[in-house]
């Protein structure tokens, strides 16, 4: 097949390559009920009611192998509707299950329920699953853990224990009032009021030392840490005191280890990490830090565990604390185009100049029924005009337009996207994710893409697979994917601010010839919209 590029210029460029799926003819079948309503929680001294599933913060963790099926029956008795992504979950030729609001699916009302079906194929490792509507995920949300193959090994030694992390936010306030008050006035976000790392935000935050998190380890003993980054709009240093790390996978797939004393993750990634515990028995911090290099506001703060070795020793009255932030703060970056429409016009953010408005019906549902006046299909495959996108912008912006497009892809085309970060209004690190796919990350860079030289830098020999990319802040990201899973798509930034103003798409993958290449039929209990 031939391939196309598509240059998405309002804040990252990417490409994205991905193998043919692979689903196995025999499975095991796991099914869980998730019961979604208000609880109380009480964090840094302030009790307040949140949004969960299973009164749990953060939310149960889905157990499966490679290759299974899984069947989540959502009960929502909440106040408002909701809908449940299951992040990296490439769900084969089922777009109905994949969970973005108005995209794939309307939202399940309150008092109703929704049996979402959750196809596992090639993935393996560490997932997450998350709320798709609006900022609900800060508090909905989950791990997914999924083992080798009956009969298959890790591609490193069997670790003696595993555990999940996830790095979140806490907000004292009620996070729907925050970004409903946000849109209305048109302005930022009320930052959070505290990271936290399973659910306790840990030192030096108020009235949170004797409830921080601990991780009890056997001296000597190798742990796989499943690391999810579930946090709203920071990417995250991660590190322990006295410890290297050795990062073995990332999104759901395994990459070539790296051995480091500290990791970058951004909202939406996920790792898998061996740590030795090879110092002295003692207590050392697990801390995680923000890193942020935007004029706009953002929680500072830092959050911490304890890795708590076991035995007979007098623990430290202050364990040692790591400071991965210190490492090369200002060279990293990454940058989604973000818009700022002027003082006193609304913050909007945007790709090729398409600020994304969300439909009233889905748009699945609207492309499998064709249905009329829900979408166009006319999304651009490159900016509307070039200039020099991470130098000095002058006047060479433009207001976005806004409008519900999609791109329109063959079924089996090879696709590379290019994300371009701007200079324009507020340059930052920008977290791009797709979903239905894994894509190969095959090259990134600083300053604006050359379509001559640039792709002279691509690594196409091993480049690691993955679902969620930081484009680095005034500068590029590629990425490549087979166009082998029919559906209905949606592509965003995964920092929820830059989301809600428009920093989304959808990418749409026509039928094959077969019926084994086309979208399977939607589910009975499909939500209603209204």
């Amino acid at each position: 097949m031939g391939q196309k590029k598509m240059g998405l210029t309002l804040a990252f460029l990417g490409f994205l390559f991905f193998d043919a799926l692979l689903l196995c003819s025999a499975y095991n079948v796991h099914r869980y009920s998730f019961l979604l309503k208000e609880t109380n929680f009480t964090r840094l001294c302030t009790t307040k009611s949140m949004f969960t599933v299973n009164q749990q913060w953060p939310g149960p963790a889905i157990h499966v192998r490679k290759g299974d099926r899984a069947f989540i029956n959502v009960h929502n008795k909440g106040d408002y509707g909701v809908t449940i992504h299951w992040h990296g979950v490439r769900q084969p030729r089922n777009p109905w299950s994949d969970g973005p609001e108005n995209i794939t699916q309307c939202p399940i009302k309150p008092g109703k329920n929704f049996t979402y079906e959750v196809i596992f194929s090639t993935e393996e490792g560490t997932l997450w699953w998350h709320a798709h509507s609006d900022w609900s995920r800060a508090t909905i949300h989950g791990a997914i853990v999924i083992l080798p193959a009956l009969g298959k090994a890790y591609p490193f030694p069997k670790p003696y224990a595993e555990q999940v992390l996830i790095l979140a936010e806490w907000f004292n306030g009620d996070v729907k009032e925050l970004i409903d008050d946000a849109t209305e006035t048109g302005g930022d976000p009320t930052p959070s009021n505290a990271y936290a790392i399973n659910g306790q935000p840990g030192f030096p935050n108020n009235c949170s030392n004797d409830t921080s998190y601990r991780l009890s380890v056997q001296p000597g003993k190798t742990y796989l840490l499943r690391l999810i980054n579930a946090v709203m709009n920071e990417e995250m240093f991660f590190g322990i005191a006295k410890h290297n790390l050795t990062v073995v996978a990332q999104d759901g797939a395994y990459i070539k280890p790296i051995t480091t004393s500290y990791i970058m993750i951004t909202p939406g990634q996920t790792m898998d990490i061996l740590l030795t515990a090879n110092q002295a028995a003692s207590h050392y911090y697990i801390a995680a830090t923000p890193f942020f290099d935007s004029g706009a506001p953002f929680d500072s703060s830092n959050t911490s565990a304890i890795l708590q070795y076991a035995g007979n020793y007098t623990p430290p009255i202050s364990p040692p604390y790591p400071h991965p932030s210190k490492c090369h703060r200002s060279g990293r970056g990454g940058q989604l185009h973000h818009t700022h429409q002027g003082l006193g016009e609304p913050l909007a953010a945007s790709l090729n100049n398409v600020s994304f408005d969300t439909p009233s019906i889905d748009i699945l549902q609207a492309y499998y029924r064709n249905l009329s006046d829900v979408f166009d299909r006319d999304f651009p495959g490159k900016p509307p005009y070039a200039f020099n996108f991470t130098g000095d912008v002058g006047n060479n912006t433009l207001y976005p337009s806004v409008g519900t497009k999609a791109k329109l892809i063959k079924y089996g085309e090879s696709v590379e996207i290019v994300y371009q970060g701007t200079n324009i209004g507020n340059a930052e690190n920008h977290p791009m994710h797709l979903h239905g796919f894994s894509f190969y990350l095959v090259g990134t860079g600083y300053g604006n893409f050359d379509n001559v030289t640039s792709p002279k830098t691509y690594n196409l020999v091993d480049p690691p697979e993955i679902n969620t990319i930081g484009v680095p802040k005034n500068g590029w990201a590629a990425i490549r994917f087979v166009a082998s899973n029919p559906g209905v798509w949606f592509m965003h930034c995964h920092l929820e601010r830059h989301a809600s103003w428009g920093m989304d798409t959808v990418l749409i993958v026509q039928n094959g010839p077969t019926k084994e290449t086309s979208i399977l039929p939607p589910p009975a209990n499909l939500p209603t919209c209204s």
